[in-house]
């Protein structure tokens, strides 16, 4: 059992909480204030597979502090589609003189980037450490942890991130009556760098390009997703051919496939010494991949204000700084998630595939949206 002190403990050593010890220490806040605290080894942390699409605008902050993955796969076009509609659009990173769009890369390949970066800071890293209490003074945070230790903050960042259904009561809480299986899968006429967003009458389906072949993204309904499970590995493959169509040729592959709900929980708490980002603040429906880029903003905008004073007031000023990008992102996502989800051949679906065709016609709102999901609300 022993005692630390420092000015901000952060909960979390994920991408977010990662990115945000980072960019302090790129602020110029010294190494020796800042304590991390994760309940996974290093080693589990990037062994993890899962996919993840960053931004342009997420991979701007990320290599200002050296923490870009080398293997990281460009999204040059977005292609968007309505199952059952002629409507579609383009997005295409010409268009906005960028190299890229974005990136899909894995969850541990993230992690790495990031870690190795503070490694060399020398950071101090409490893991595997699990935190059981919280006590919140006038002057600071304490926190104690599993194994008797006790750890004393002027700030405590809530950076831990959980699955769908884990955050405070109080929060927005909204259950889509959807999961999403995620998986690896190649074809036969694979289209580089090009993502695509396909709704169907159950959610939306995204393929990611990925190394040669594509990141799976199937959101469905509970019993549709269990059913997809169960089905051999042909079957499944044929499930997803109808449901996708065409567009990158036959599908020949599947890895493993994994499956977990989907919800949204939004409007966290923040009091006097604490505040939560990323995912323990807001966590997302998947469709148009705005979770972690949405963190990773925070991340940039609260290491901003605590590189110059750790204080109640900082926090405060998080809150106002945050709100519009917050907001509009939250709002955006759940109703793609929600609007986007019914009955084929239904007026509001005819109407919102011919919408797909005239996004290309207004450029101006377009560029808007593009611009939105690589950077935030600005």
């Amino acid at each position: 059992m022993h005692s630390q002190h420092a000015e901000i403990a952060i909960v979390g050593a994920g991408p977010v909480g990662l990115a945000l010890a980072a960019m302090l220490i790129a602020r110029g806040m010294p190494p020796q204030n800042i304590l991390l605290i994760d309940g996974k080894t290093a080693a589990t942390a990037q062994q993890d597979p899962r996919t993840i699409a960053l931004s342009y605008g997420s991979r701007q902050l990320l290599e200002h502090i050296h923490a870009w993955p080398a293997t990281g796969t460009p999204i040059t076009q977005i292609h968007i589609s309505r199952r059952g509609s002629f409507g579609r659009s383009l997005i295409d990173c010409n268009d906005y003189a960028l190299p890229a769009l974005g990136a899909v890369c894995r969850y541990g390949d993230l992690v790495q980037a990031l870690t190795a970066t503070l490694e060399r800071s020398g950071i101090c890293i409490l893991r595997p450490a699990t935190v059981v209490g919280v006590e919140e003074t006038e002057q600071g945070v304490h926190l104690q942890l599993a194994d008797g230790s006790k750890i004393a903050a002027r700030v405590m960042v809530q950076a831990e991130g959980g699955v769908f259904g884990t955050q405070a009561a109080k929060a927005l809480h909204r259950d889509y009556q959807q999961s999403a299986i995620v998986a690896t899968v190649h074809s036969s006429a694979a289209v580089p760098g090009r993502a695509f967003e396909r709704f169907t009458d159950q959610g939306p389906l995204a393929l990611l390009p990925q190394a040669d072949g594509y990141a799976l993204v199937w959101c469905a309904r509970p019993e549709s997703t269990e059913r997809l499970l169960s089905l051999p590995d042909a079957d499944f493959l044929q499930a997803l051919q109808q449901a996708f169509g065409q567009r990158v040729g036959r599908f020949t592959q599947i890895s493993a496939r994994h499956s977990y709900a989907l919800g949204l929980n939004a409007k966290p708490a923040t009091t006097a010494r604490s505040i939560a980002i990323g995912n323990a603040a807001q966590t997302l429906h998947p469709v148009a991949g705005q979770g972690l880029n949405l963190g990773l903003r925070d991340a940039n905008v609260l290491a901003s204000l605590l590189a110059k004073a750790v204080t109640p007031a900082t926090l405060s000023q998080f809150d106002a700084e945050r709100r519009s990008d917050r907001s509009i992102t939250v709002q955006l996502t759940d109703v793609m998630a929600r609007v986007f989800t019914g009955p084929d051949k239904s007026l509001p679906q005819d109407m919102l595939g011919i919408s797909l065709g005239i996004l290309d016609s207004l450029p101006s709102f377009k560029q808007a949206v593009a611009e939105h999901m690589m950077f935030g609300w600005r």
